[in-house]
């Protein structure tokens, strides 16, 4: 290898380093919550991490995704004269606002381009957009609370092409909203639209014309659409509200479907891959699929189903309302309801441990009531694990088997949203070049944590 070819390798080995510092997406690159930048602080400062900046922005329980040096964030302002219904479960009430697509620099939080549309609410928990911004190919996919989904050029803010799932696919808009974020794959943009024979339908990514639609449900419910590897094939998993399917993502054919309804329709995790496993929960109701090998398939290995009459909590699974759990080493990390974190084993849904400790900063009783929908973001880095509580506080911890450790927290920003009495934080952060990126109802802000 000439001494040439050597440093055209390295150059090319650093662009594909720097790429993988991007947070271009919900989740992540690859959306499994995992941040694999180094260099990474191993416990927060004292006085909490080195704020970068923080500038003003409107309500939403979107996160940031951020690119090619740049952030991108979605908000929703009220109408001049125009308030949020007192009751948070209202959908009656129409509430007149305009929905914003941010684009922010990554390095100052100077607003670069925005594009503003006008979007009546009419949603339970009005507060804003739900699905963080997706940036693939130099095209910005954002989705709005009321089924307003764009495609935007990223560098400029011009407008691709749009389209309205209520408009364009008579879809009905959920109890809380549209909130399943797009996914992109290949050359497709899937997302879950809830139309007629419409739950999922896949667009071209580059111009919008529609590719595939499928599955008929009751109700759409929340959940991501979730690209998954088994029996030798991508797949695509579309958890709506009655049942978990397993589809083809080029072109919608339904590879199989199991039965799994939550309570209230409330489907809203992504389903979680580890190795030929497959979990996904939610109020009432939780499983673990066996993905076949040799073939697109899969079925039960264990089940808990939802029993509106019980009167106590079921002594095995999980069931997470507001955040996405993780899988490490055969065991599932997630926050049960009502809002604490707790340990489970993959593989038979044993209850290994609990702790109230990293959702509403205290211990708790397992049956304590106080932190109904109890809210924690985990994020893996290395050895240990960021989680980012509905108390603003960002934590460093190590979680085993065997329990949960904290190392450290810090306050980054106040909770702003209403939820049974108490103020909470409930959007994901976006992790990247060496930062956290947090956003609250009246902020987003950059923090370092830079060795």
């Amino acid at each position: 290898m000439t001494r040439f070819t050597l440093l055209a390798v390295i150059a090319l080995a650093s662009v594909s380093v720097a790429r993988a510092d991007d947070w271009p997406q919900w989740m992540g690159p690859t959306r499994d919550g995992v941040w694999a930048e180094t260099g990474i602080a191993r416990t927060l400062p004292a006085k909490g991490p080195k704020e970068e900046w923080r500038v003003r922005i409107a309500a939403g329980y979107s996160g940031p995704a951020v690119a090619g040096g740049k952030v991108y964030v979605t908000d929703r302002v009220l109408a001049k004269g125009a308030k949020n219904p007192d009751d948070l479960f209202d959908t009656k009430q129409k509430v007149e606002s305009t929905e914003r697509v941010l684009c922010l620099d990554a390095k100052s939080g100077k607003e670069v381009w925005r594009h503003e549309y006008e979007c009546v609410y009419q949603i339970s928990y009005p507060a804003g957009p739900r699905c963080t911004p997706a940036v693939v190919g130099g095209k910005v996919y954002t989705l709005g609370a009321m089924g307003d989904l764009y495609c935007f050029a990223a560098d400029t803010g011009k407008v691709v092409w749009s389209k309205s799932f209520v408009k364009d696919y008579a879809a009905k808009v959920p109890t809380w909203g549209f909130c399943g974020h797009p996914l992109v794959y290949k050359n497709l943009l899937i997302c879950l639209a809830g139309g007629d024979n419409a739950t999922a339908v896949a667009f071209d990514k580059d111009t919008g014309a529609e590719k595939w639609k499928a599955l008929a449900a009751r109700e759409p419910g929340y959940s991501p659409p979730t690209l998954i590897t088994a029996g030798g094939v991508d797949q695509v998993v579309i958890w709506h509200a009655s049942a978990i399917n397993g589809l083809d993502p080029l072109t919608g054919k339904v590879h199989w479907t199991v039965p799994l309804e939550p309570m209230f329709g409330m489907s809203i995790m992504g389903p979680r891959q580890s190795g030929d496993r497959l979990f996904a929960g939610g109020i009432g109701a939780c499983a673990v699929l066996k993905l076949d090998k040799d073939k697109p398939g899969a079925s039960v290995l264990w089940q808990e189903a939802a029993d509106k009459g019980a009167k106590g909590p079921k002594d095995r699974g999980l069931y997470p309302v507001n955040m996405t759990p993780f899988i490490d080493a055969g065991t599932i990390y997630g926050v049960d309801q009502p809002g604490l974190l707790r340990a489970v084993e993959l593989e038979t849904g044993k209850r290994l441990w609990f702790t109230h400790q990293p959702v509403i900063g205290r211990e708790e009783a397992e049956d304590y009531k106080g932190a109904g929908h109890g809210t924690a973001f985990l994020v893996k880095n290395g050895d240990r694990y960021f989680l980012f509580s509905e108390s603003g506080e960002l934590i460093v911890a190590t979680l085993t088997p065997k329990g949960y450790k904290e190392v450290s927290r810090a306050k980054l920003l106040d909770p702003t949203g209403a939820a049974y009495g108490r103020k909470v934080l409930w959007t994901h952060p976006a992790f990247a070049n060496k930062c956290a990126f947090v956003r609250n109802d009246k902020e987003l802000a950059c923090y370092s944590l830079a060795e």
